[in-house]
């Protein structure tokens, strides 16, 4: 059962989880009613954590019945990838980069610890530890950028491409060779300020989920 502090976050992280593993598939409906039962809580934190993954565009209300995990199409993840790969190249264009983070900075040394699991985890294919260190680590870089409204944007695009596309890599296993693996190239040129180099990663990551997008074309 979970525990009653931060309830309705609480729900809305696992559900998300459950979106985001598979296990509430796209498509898939449920009730408030539903929820509450397996989580052993009340409606109204099982309601309010329901809108908040709707607002994040994870789920669809449905009057009267429910509510149903949103379906992505391939156009909907190309687009997303498109509008992050156009976000990315604004913050790191370089007469309008961020400062480089200063020698010793804990945020830096806690990317990196990120970037190394996300990358083994790339490498191996191992999508459910994956997500998760991917999620992170680009959240923590994004907090290194200074604009949380940027962070906030970007983290809620990659959450919605991984709901798309952890069902294909499941079922096509072979699909795991396009995962990007530069999680620690780009954590490096961060650290150094070397904004050109930190872009070209972030469009060479675009780029691989484009051509997931393409290869399910």
């Amino acid at each position: 059962m979970i525990q009653r502090s931060t309830l309705r976050a609480q729900i809305a992280d696992a559900l998300r989880d459950e979106v985001l593993a598979g296990r509430l598939p796209a498509g898939r409906g449920f009730t408030v009613k539903e929820i509450a039962e397996q989580y052993g809580v009340s409606a109204t934190p099982v309601r309010e954590a329901l809108v908040d993954l709707s607002a994040q565009g994870l789920l669809d209300v449905e009057q009267h019945r429910g509510f149903r995990v949103h379906v992505f199409t391939p156009a909907d993840y190309r687009a997303m990838v498109q509008a992050r790969a156009l976000v990315a190249e604004g913050v790191f264009r370089r007469s309008a980069g961020p400062a480089p983070p200063t020698p010793g900075d804990e945020r830096l040394a806690s990317v990196r610890r990120r970037a190394e699991a996300a990358e083994r985890a790339a490498l191996t294919g191992d999508l459910d530890v994956l997500i998760g260190y991917d999620l992170r680590f680009w959240r923590e870089l994004g907090d290194l950028m200074g604009n949380p409204y940027i962070t906030e944007f970007l983290d809620r695009l990659r959450v919605q491409c991984w709901v798309f596309a952890v069902p294909h890599l499941r079922e096509r296993p072979g699909l795991r060779e396009l995962l990007w693996t530069g999680y620690r190239e780009l954590a490096d040129a961060v650290g150094r300020g070397d904004d050109a180099a930190a872009g070209r990663l972030v469009a060479a990551c675009d780029e691989c989920a484009l051509a997931l997008a393409e290869r399910l074309d």
